[in-house]
């Protein structure tokens, strides 16, 4: 139970900042019609990720516990962008480029076409 609270804060967190980050990209960039903001953020999840992934693999600097509310919770309600980022990198680091690619066409294609489906169904109601 412990675990799931840990996810669940982590996740207030991250998706708090999510908003609140975006939202101050916006805000300073008014003008512009390409979504700054979530640009932004995934990239700042993806660093995040990476970084924190990098330390705690190599030197252990985090728990499970702490790897938990971390990685899952606040990045992964920050953004699950950063997760697919990092797991592609960890694929291509492993000498996996064929599945990092695959991976990369797959959350893209099926992706951008789930989200075409769900707005033919949702017109289609």
């Amino acid at each position: 139970m412990i675990h799931l609270l840990m996810v669940g804060a982590g996740g207030f967190v991250g998706a708090t900042s999510r908003y609140l980050v975006s939202g101050l990209v916006h805000r300073l960039l008014p003008a512009t019609l390409f979504p700054v903001g979530t640009l932004s953020v995934n990239v700042a999840g993806s660093f995040a990720i990476g970084l924190l992934g990098a330390l705690a693999q190599s030197r252990g600097v985090l728990t499970g516990d702490a790897r938990l509310f971390v990685f899952i919770g606040l990045l992964g309600g920050f953004t699950t962008f950063s997760t697919f980022a990092y797991e592609t990198m960890a694929l291509a680091t492993d000498a996996e480029v064929l599945p990092a690619l695959a991976n990369v066409l797959l959350h893209l294609t099926i992706c951008l076409g789930a989200v075409w489906l769900g707005g033919a169904a949702a017109r289609a109601l």
